[in-house]
């Protein structure tokens, strides 16, 4: 228990930062227009390929016998590679929206 406080009072002011960016960035998402908040979204969840690269960093250069760091970079990867897909697939749904449907506004 004492790791923890020792942790927490060392890194205080990171607790604070996060916090803070927590509060902005609901603030933020909060102001988006409806219309622009799907292909916001979209376009985020692609760019948290980053969070992948660095999850495949992190377990690169773990010790084997440092698990802790092994499971946060698996975890890392794992959640990294279902928001780059669920990114990719928004949008793709999202730009099939525009195309024009075959037979619709042709007069018979």
């Amino acid at each position: 228990m004492d790791t923890i406080f020792n942790f927490i009072g060392e890194n205080i002011s990171m607790i604070y930062l996060v916090i803070l960016m927590v509060f902005v960035g609901i603030e933020l998402i909060g102001h988006v227009p409806s219309v622009l908040h799907t292909p916001l979204m979209s376009g985020a969840n692609a760019i948290h390929g980053v969070v992948l690269i660095g999850a495949i960093y992190v377990m690169g250069h773990a010790a084997e016998d440092d698990m802790f760091s092994l499971v946060v970079g698996f975890v890392g990867v794992i959640v990294g590679t279902l928001n780059v897909i669920g990114g990719f697939v928004v949008t793709d749904r999202m730009l099939e929206m525009f195309k024009k449907k075959p037979g619709k506004g042709a007069k018979s």
